[in-house]
């Protein structure tokens, strides 16, 4: 049974957990404030019918619990339960009750939180929130992946020349970029598909050994499956292997792991985006849209938004795993300082819609992603900047192979290169000056021909020493397809 917002509500608090001004309308359901007690309902809900399924409440009684009452039950907001809390409880859960309580028959009221801890109950409806969260991360992300996959086909033999700390290095094609990052999404997904697909639930008590349940005869009432096993069972939860009052740490901090690490690919896009519009590069456009600004003052500047948004999301989540990973260890089982912290876990989520829902936004119909636009110039200009310098690397694993015996990579990095840029020659020809002058144009000859034809050809032209970049961009896409289609 989901929660959603109550038809003609207009006063309900759906503010997710983190900066107001990011707020994705997509998981106000499951992390909306006003709706973090559905899912507790919904536990306490399940309780109560397996406890009248194995003949602990009577039929009468369960009959109470009408499709009304159990509504009544779902939409008790947060905000209610929080004024309880602070005028009369001191005590979250049992304020809940309390509200939940007067809204039932006095026959059904006495069943409310039998035979749970408050944890049974909050632990399995953050799971639950979780699981449904991810509904949406999944749904949103295989969107992404889709128009990924579209860039990947379109500039798969697009020319780029590469880089390496910061540098210009071999050549590779623009295809080839999208499909790292587009490989990264993939491996992460799926690690958090499988992350949520573990996430569990616990009824076993206030210290996990099922006190109640065994010692007042309601285990004994079960057979086959155990009272966990049943009330989880109609949540489509599996109980963790044990628990203490809380479940073990390890299956949530799993999933939001997989989401910080997908939160970190799009960090790495962002921040490969962002430089490769810089001025001096210029080969990614973001779109300027009608009206958009770049700066108050600076009115030529265009402005890399989304994809300092994108980086700048990635650094708000490493910051708030810091968070899930404070939670890994609690005293004697269970005490209270990891309460306050775990409420802020959703942030990840949040954070992480965020980051889709840029690269999704549509303009005209067309995402983020696919209005990026790509400077053909600029990708030409920047490959040509060194001429063949870029080539350095096969020229000296050719003469290697050739059968130079020197060693092949000094000779061009600390002779051929520095003759190649003072006397403005290509580095071949400043390679072939090189071996001429250090031995003999005889030997230079000798070595020469002892590279093949089709090796040479190569030498002369930098666009075609792109190695496997479009095969392998091609590969990712079509793994990407084949998770779609799975």
């Amino acid at each position: 049974m989901g929660v959603s917002t109550k038809e003609g509500n207009l006063d309900m608090n759906l503010s997710l957990p983190g900066n107001p001004r990011y707020q994705p309308k997509d998981l106000q359901d499951c992390f909306g404030y006003d709706h973090l007690f559905g899912a507790v309902a919904e536990v306490e809900i399940a309780t109560m019918k397996t406890l009248a399924e194995i003949g602990v409440i009577p039929a009468s009684d369960i009959a109470l619990l009408t499709q009304d009452v159990a509504q009544e039950l779902l939409y008790i907001p947060t905000t209610d339960v929080d004024e309880m809390e602070r005028r009369v409880t001191k005590h979250d859960i049992r304020a809940w009750v309390r509200i939940a309580q007067s809204k039932v028959d006095p026959k059904l009221r006495r069943w409310i939180h039998v035979p749970l801890t408050s944890y049974d109950a909050l632990d399995t409806a953050r799971a639950l929130q979780f699981v449904r969260g991810h509904e949406v991360v999944r749904r949103l992300t295989d969107k992404v992946i889709g128009h990924f996959v579209e860039q990947v086909h379109l500039l798969a033999a697009h020319l780029q020349i590469g880089r390496t700390h910061g540098q210009h290095a071999l050549p590779i094609t623009v295809g080839f970029w999208f499909a790292t990052i587009l490989s990264r999404i993939l491996a992460n997904i799926q690690s958090a598909n499988g992350a949520a697909a573990k996430l569990v639930g616990k009824i076993s008590g206030a210290v996990g050994v099922y006190n109640a349940q065994v010692g007042l005869g309601i285990a004994a009432r079960c057979g086959g499956k155990t009272f966990e096993e049943r009330v989880l069972a109609k949540l489509g939860l599996e109980p963790a292997p044990i628990s203490t009052q809380i479940l073990p740490p390890e299956p949530l901090a799993d999933y939001l792991f997989a989401c910080v690490k997908l939160s970190a690919t799009f960090g790495q896009f962002g921040r490969d985006g962002r430089h490769l519009m810089r001025t001096e590069i210029g080969e990614l456009g973001e779109p300027f849209e009608q009206g958009q600004v770049g700066s108050s003052t600076m009115a030529h500047k265009r402005n890399p938004i989304n994809c300092e948004n994108l980086e700048g999301t990635w650094l708000k989540n490493q910051a708030e795993f810091g968070k899930v990973l404070a939670t890994m260890v609690s005293e004697h089982q269970r005490d209270l300082v990891g309460s306050s912290v775990a409420r802020d876990f959703p942030t990840i989520v949040v954070n992480l819609v965020n980051q889709l829902n840029t690269l999704l936004r549509e303009v005209g119909g067309k995402p983020f992603i696919s209005r990026l636009s790509i400077d053909e110039v600029s990708l030409g200009r920047n490959f040509k900047a060194q001429g063949d310098a870029i080539l350095a690397e096969p020229i000296y694993i050719a003469l290697q192979m050739a059968g130079y015996e020197g060693d092949a990579h000094e000779l061009v990095n600390h002779t051929a290169m520095p003759y190649s840029k003072k006397n403005g020659v290509s580095l071949l020809e400043a390679t072939k000056r090189a071996l001429e002058y250090q031995h003999s144009l005889a030997f230079m000859g000798q070595v020469w021909e002892a590279i093949p034809a089709e090796t040479l050809q190569m030498l002369e032209k930098p666009e075609l020493y792109t190695g496997a970049a479009k095969m392998k961009a091609l590969e990712i896409a079509t793994a990407a397809e084949a998770y779609l289609k799975g």
